[in-house]
């Protein structure tokens, strides 16, 4: 029977596994690059208008939730098309609600953006 690796070798594993997942959507999906480039414009934003701890908590958490669920969006797409590679009405209807998942999140981030950086603008 092999032996058992450690909980943290497993852990540091794992972690490796996300780095390079996360490495592969920025560098091969549009719209994580584009999600990207926003976020660290918001970021230099928030560093210009010197935005409380709370504006960069929850700017930190759309930033967060976006990506990820684009992430999740983008593997729910490669599933799909493994599973059924041509069209299909009910695949179609998959991928639809996984990007409208992300849209929702977009619309939130978008919101949460203008209420904290309106004010600092006008």
């Amino acid at each position: 029977m092999p032996k058992k690796e450690s909980f943290l070798l497993n852990r540091l594993k794992s972690v490796g596994y996300a780095y390079k997942g996360a490495l592969y959507l920025i560098k091969t999906e549009a719209s994580i690059k584009i999600q990207f480039v926003i976020a660290i414009l918001v970021s230099i934003a928030g560093f210009y208008f010197n935005i409380s701890k709370t504006e960069w908590l929850f700017q930190i958490a759309f930033i967060g939730l976006v990506m990820s669920i684009e992430g999740v969006n983008t593997a729910i797409e490669y599933i799909a098309d493994f599973i059924h590679p041509e069209h299909h009405q009910t695949i179609g209807r998959i991928k639809d609600i996984a990007a409208g998942a992300v849209f929702i999140a977009s619309i939130a981030a978008t919101t949460a953006a203008l209420v904290i950086y309106l004010p600092k603008l006008f």
